[in-house]
């Protein structure tokens, strides 16, 4: 029973962190190298891709999607779906996709260049090759170097928020457990023990005729 627990635990605590490790905002520090625009069929993975384009046809199975080809400083090579959001999930509220794929062409540069123009990309989302699914680049802007360091303050905010929230919520389970399940079980737990020395009281006086 206590592996079954734990068990239980520890896998929605990682659904949790694997939640919070998708939707949050993630922060790259990159070279763009390309943009370009790419016909995507939907298949298994639509869960990964965002609603069209507000405005457009929503009862499609395939449509043209921006892409954002960059190099982050490690030179690997990293792929940014650009994509709206709307009004659904995740609250990033992103009808500007036009308007960053513009933003993301304007600041391309290539690795030979006497002064390669580095940038950040914020972005959801994760990059899994084998199932085809792509970051959700939401805005991107130029910095003078690939050194800067970006701090998650948002993030850090919903963390904390979250974190108190739990505590709030686990404190109230402790004392409502406290005060109403465990006196119950106890109840029950002595009743149990009288029934069981009734029994035996029985069992032996039958013996003992």
């Amino acid at each position: 029973m206590s592996t079954l627990r734990w068990t239980l635990i520890i896998a929605f605590w990682t659904l949790v962190a694997a939640f919070f490790h998708y939707t949050l905002p993630q922060h790259d520090v990159a070279r763009i190298t390309d943009t370009y625009e790419k016909r995507v069929d939907f298949g298994e993975n639509s869960i990964f891709w965002s609603s069209p384009d507000s405005g457009n046809a929503t009862d499609v199975v395939n449509r043209d999607v921006f892409f954002i080809q960059a190099f982050r400083t490690n030179d690997r090579p990293m792929i940014y779906r650009n994509e709206d959001t709307g009004w659904g999930w995740p609250p990033y509220f992103k009808f500007d996709t036009a308007n960053l794929q513009a933003e993301a062409a304007d600041l391309t540069s290539r690795r030979n260049s006497a002064t390669p123009q580095w940038v950040v990309i914020r972005h959801y989302g994760w990059r899994n090759e084998f199932l085809s699914i792509y970051p959700n680049a939401v805005a991107v802007w130029a910095v003078d170097s690939p050194d800067v360091r970006i701090i998650p303050w948002f993030n850090i905010a919903v963390l904390i928020v979250f974190a108190a929230v739990v505590w709030a919520v686990w404190v109230r389970w402790r004392r409502f457990r406290a005060a109403r399940i465990d006196p119950v079980l106890e109840d029950v737990g002595d009743g149990i023990d009288d029934s069981r020395h009734w029994l035996s009281r029985q069992w032996s006086g039958l013996f003992g005729r």
